[in-house]
């Protein structure tokens, strides 16, 4: 086995090591942000709230990086082609999924925020129709109403607890603002942190998709050398 074959070897199962790692370490972030957002009852149905998306995505994404990067470390230790192979092709295939994920973040935040209008409406509506369904939004987004703690004014309701911090006095002077200003806020920090981290992604598995290619290529030619 030449140098390079073996530089390209443990560099490769070092890399997918730590990848493996940080891809538990995102799924455990995930469900940890999971499980403090909640569920919400909207016309019936229970789910997670649109803010879930993040997490479940980061939930999504650990999974198959981790799986990936197995794959990617058991090619590299018993230097199999096949494998290597499969893994270099799995990672170009994740590399251009993350790609396309971050150019929509880029050129959708409105449509995305505006959706996010739309579930808060639709979930204050079922509000009004039984009290305590939006406690989860406002829990989740340290919100008040959809607008402002006006809404339960509106409505001939005095705000609920979960519209003030859990440690002070339910007071007009210290209830959250708007379930949709809060939103927006939640979306547009949770966008620009997924775009980074994205782009981040994306030159860390281009790497371990250069290095793959090399090992595979290397380890065919140096078995066809032997072959003569």
């Amino acid at each position: 086995m030449d140098c390079g074959t073996t530089f390209a070897k443990y560099v490769l199962f070092i890399f997918n090591a730590i990848v493996s790692i940080l891809g538990i370490l995102v799924i455990v972030f995930g469900v940890l942000i999971l499980n403090s957002i909640g569920m919400i009852e909207v016309d019936g149905q229970t789910g997670f709230p649109p803010q879930a998306a993040m997490p479940i995505g980061m939930i999504t994404i650990g999974s198959i990086v981790v799986f990936i990067s197995f794959l990617g470390c058991c090619g590299a230790i018993r230097e199999d082609v096949c494998m290597t192979m499969c893994y270099a092709v799995l990672m170009l295939i994740l590399l251009i999924i993350q790609l396309i994920v971050v150019v929509l973040l880029w050129t959708n935040q409105d449509k995305i925020e505006t959706a996010m209008d739309n579930v808060i409406e639709s979930a204050w509506q079922s509000e009004v129709r039984e009290a305590g369904v939006f406690e989860v939004v406002q829990k989740s987004l340290k919100c008040c109403g959809v607008n402002s703690a006006a809404d339960y004014a509106l409505n001939g309701r005095i705000p609920p607890k979960s519209c003030c911090p859990a440690d002070e006095t339910c007071i007009v002077i210290n209830y959250y603002p708007g379930c949709k200003k809060e939103a927006r806020k939640f979306i547009t920090g949770s966008s620009e942190k997924a775009k980074y981290f994205g782009l981040g992604l994306i030159v860390v598995e281009l790497v371990g998709f250069i290095f793959a290619c090399c090992l595979a290529n290397n380890v065919r030619n140096s078995k066809r050398r032997n072959a003569y």
